[in-house]
């Protein structure tokens, strides 16, 4: 059985602004930053860049509650979609399509403690989920 999950947990890069349709549909694009999990060569851990699209109530509600810098947890789905620019070059784009966001830390509150209990009850939710 294949599966397409995907769990990350990031800051945001920016602060989120959502984007509605005349079909009402309301549409957040954010990127999120994650840092990878062991050092370069240099010592340094390198961070990536992803975006994610969310919809709906989902949109509504991390721009109500989230800004810049505030850390997230997402579940979703990876989705590859492909368009033809100006010279005719077909560009390809991988994004996180989110089913659920935590709101995990405020960047301006006290990080160390929110972050840890917060990221721990984000772990574990998601955990007792998959065991289900």
């Amino acid at each position: 059985m294949m599966h397409n999950m995907v769990y990350l947990i990031g800051r945001l890069t920016e602060d989120p602004q959502i984007k509605v349709y005349e079909d009402e549909k309301e549409k957040l694009t954010i990127n999120l930053a994650v840092s990878r999990s062991f050092k370069n060569e240099d010592g340094i851990y390198e961070t990536d860049y992803i975006r994610c699209i969310l919809w709906n109530a989902l949109a509504t509600h991390t721009c109500e509650y989230c800004k810049k810098g505030d850390l997230v947890g997402i579940k979703g789905r990876i989705q590859t979609r492909s368009y033809e620019d100006e010279d005719k070059n077909i560009k390809y784009i991988t994004e996180i399509i989110v089913d659920r966001i935590s709101f995990l830390a405020s960047a301006s509150k006290n990080k160390e403690k929110d972050e840890s209990s917060n990221l721990d009850s984000f772990i574990e939710e998601e955990v007792e989920e998959e065991a289900n």
